[in-house]
């Protein structure tokens, strides 16, 4: 009788319990099940060089907007003010945060070995954006996302080449970007390649603008004061050094575009207006909207995927006002 009671009762309890889960009462999953994980975000870290020119905040916003674009990545963003020991002190503290991958837009090419080797002991692989770095072990950076610089320089030369031909003789004042950094010296480089078989194109004068329109129309203002009459063209390393020469030519009292001519590289609005008003006569576009592309980077290597040492991007020349013109209402930067 005993037997019967307690076989009833736990029978009773048991038929409960089972009534609770069936009303929606979770049950703890049993040993050696684990519950379903939310799935983990890509974390960026974006070391950028500063805001110099209209290009760069094209770049930065470029970048800011992956993760309003893709929910599945997040973004941490630091901006250098030009300076490279901030860059280095930001790359420290997206190693220290465990990011996923870091981004990074170098200031200049050198001096990057030591806290490149932190990120990969890290184990978080580096991604040069825009500009490329001279280090002795290549395996610090995964991959370049950017532009073919040295091309850039000599597309800038071909322009000149085909309008003045071997029997042309101008003076070339030239407009330099940062010193040290890679696009300084890659498009100083390519130029000087473009123009070596044309003993009439002779650079009389090289300086650096900085990558920005203060610094450039301060330059240019010195190139004319000492040698106003001698300038038959400028070349500039970016079009905001270029906008900042063509207020310095027009106070000088010459007509940018006419009296000299101006081939600059980037393809920000500004060049393209100045182009179809006949105050500039060439664009080398240089592409900053790299988002996309680092996003995609960014996701293979999460993946497990090998990606190219060189991810180039999309790039095209223009020249005159026609050209100008119609290429203007696309222009995104």
């Amino acid at each position: 009788m005993k037997n019967k009671k307690i076989v009833a009762f736990l029978s009773a309890a048991l038929l409960v319990t089972t009534m609770f889960i069936g009303c929606g009462t979770k049950a703890a999953p049993t040993s050696g099940t684990a519950a379903p994980a939310a799935s983990k975000k890509i974390v960026i870290g974006f070391a950028q060089i500063g805001a110099e020119s209209g290009w760069r905040d094209a770049e930065t916003n470029s970048v800011k907007d992956i993760p309003i674009k893709n929910k599945d990545i997040e973004l941490k963003f630091s901006d250098g003010q030009q300076k490279q020991e901030n860059q280095i002190k930001a790359i420290r503290s997206f190693i220290a945060q465990k990011v996923d991958v870091i981004a990074l837009a170098p200031v200049v090419e050198s001096g990057w070995d030591t806290v490149l080797k932190e990120a990969k002991d890290a184990k978080i692989p580096v991604v040069l954006m825009d500009r490329t770095i001279k280090v002795a072990d290549q395996s610090l950076f995964t991959t370049f996302i950017g532009s073919d610089f040295p091309l850039e320089g000599k597309n800038a030369a071909k322009f000149l080449t085909d309008k003045y031909g071997k029997t042309g003789k101008v003076n070339i004042v030239e407009l330099q970007g940062t010193v040290g950094s890679s696009a300084q010296v890659d498009r100083m480089a390519g130029f000087k390649e473009g123009i070596k078989d044309f003993p009439g194109l002779k650079i009389i004068k090289s300086q650096t603008g900085d990558f920005t329109r203060a610094k450039g129309k301060e330059v240019m203002e010195a190139f004319l004061k000492s040698d106003g009459k001698n300038i038959q063209v400028l070349y500039a390393h970016n079009d905001d050094m270029a906008m900042g020469a063509i207020q310095a030519i027009e106070e000088y009292g010459l007509k940018p575009g006419k009296d000299i001519t101006i081939v600059s590289i980037d393809g920000i609005k500004d060049a393209f207006t100045a182009m179809s008003q006949g105050k500039t006569n060439c664009i080398v576009e240089c592409n900053p909207l790299l988002g996309p592309q680092l996003a995609q980077v960014a996701r293979d290597l999460a993946a497990g995927k090998t990606v190219d040492k060189w991810v180039k991007s999309s790039e095209g020349v223009f020249a005159g006002a026609a050209e100008a013109t119609k290429a203007l209402p696309s222009r995104k930067y």
